[in-house]
């Protein structure tokens, strides 16, 4: 490293300071030790990454931690051997689950509950002492980091394969780590329209009446709304046939020309226009048999009729999925009629 390096550099490498390092790495000049508490697939470039050896530390069990600050009780060098402070078991337990897991925050609490006592007596520290430190309990979150990704990503899985109670844990966990309200209604609205869709059309507007009711009782009445939705969007039918449906016709539209609007379809305002065809042989549904036009294609005739939406046996779509399937059937019938 270079002496003329900034402190600041030396603690957090950019993207492409990293780059500096893979010619000394791969000519086995650096051994290259490093630790973060980001995720290492996305902090390093995949080239750094792709020449080291990660090993995950885990977070640390509360009986690791206790015992950690039972040490740090009994090491007068070190420690806070020198206040002569005792502590039952119970509460260093107390405040290594407090700790959630990262023991510098165990010891930042521990720093904290011993601040005043004066190291000339012994002290008895109880969970009267230890109320105050303890008032700020929130779980372990980081805004926009991996742990952030994957509770929204459980709380979404939790409520696509209905799991309200599960999918509520996880939507109170990231509340209490401190995540916008606003992010996580947004992020519902989303669940209605990809995995309920047409099983259950209610959803999509308890959603945007949920986030309403939220903007206009603020926190924290409003989050029981927010709430709320989440049990419903989790017990309710679920269907990502619309979903799959729409990602259908993107690769079709993507795969295919500027295919032209059959003429049976298009607008004639004009007189030209119908001269040129347009609008010839467009049957009206209203005036049809059942209101449905049977042998009228939608399709350009390069492309043929498609099936794009395929729904799924539950909730509405179960309505729908029969009535489809019979319009389908009596459409391709008669297709066959009239290529014979």
């Amino acid at each position: 490293m270079r002496p003329e390096m900034s402190q600041s550099a030396k603690h957090r490498f950019n993207k492409l300071q990293q780059d500096a390092f893979l010619p000394g790495i791969e000519a086995g000049e650096i051994v290259f030790v490093g630790a973060t508490t980001e995720n290492p697939s996305f902090e390093l470039n995949s080239a750094l990454l792709s020449r080291c050896r990660v090993h995950v530390l885990e977070s640390l069990t509360s009986d690791q931690i206790a015992s950690a600050l039972r040490r740090a009780l009994e090491d007068a060098q070190r420690g806070l051997g020198s206040f002569n402070l005792r502590a039952a078991d119970a509460v260093l337990e107390t405040l290594a689950v407090a700790a959630d897991g990262d023991l510098r925050r165990a010891l930042t609490l521990l720093e904290i509950a011993v601040d005043s006592a004066s190291a000339a007596e012994e002290v008895e520290l109880t969970l009267e002492r230890l109320a105050p430190v303890l008032a700020d309990r929130r779980r372990r979150f980081d805004k926009g980091g991996e742990q952030f990704y994957d509770q929204i990503s459980a709380l979404h899985k939790c409520v696509r394969s209905s799991n309200p109670d599960a999918a509520l844990y996880w939507f109170v966990r990231m509340l209490d780590g401190g995540c916008d309200p606003h992010y996580l209604a947004r992020r519902l609205v989303r669940m209605a329209v990809e995995d309920i869709g047409l099983a259950d059309p209610r959803a999509l507007q308890m959603a945007n009446d949920a986030w309403q009711a939220y903007d206009r009782l603020g926190s924290p009445e409003g989050e029981l709304a927010l709430a709320q939705l989440v049990l419903y969007l989790a017990s309710t039918a679920k269907s990502n046939a619309a979903y799959a449906a729409y990602k259908s016709a993107q690769a079709l539209v993507g795969g295919s020309g500027t295919e032209p609007v059959p003429m049976h379809l298009r607008n004639a305002p004009t007189g030209l226009m119908k001269s040129l065809g347009y609008g010839e042989g467009y049957q009206y549904d209203h005036d049809q048999v059942d209101g449905v036009a049977i042998d009228q294609t939608g399709f350009p005739p390069s492309l043929g009729e498609r099936v794009l939406y395929q729904p799924v046996d539950r909730g509405l779509e179960s309505k729908l999925k029969a009535k489809l399937d019979d319009l389908r059937a009596r459409r391709r019938a008669a297709q066959s009629g009239n290529t014979e």
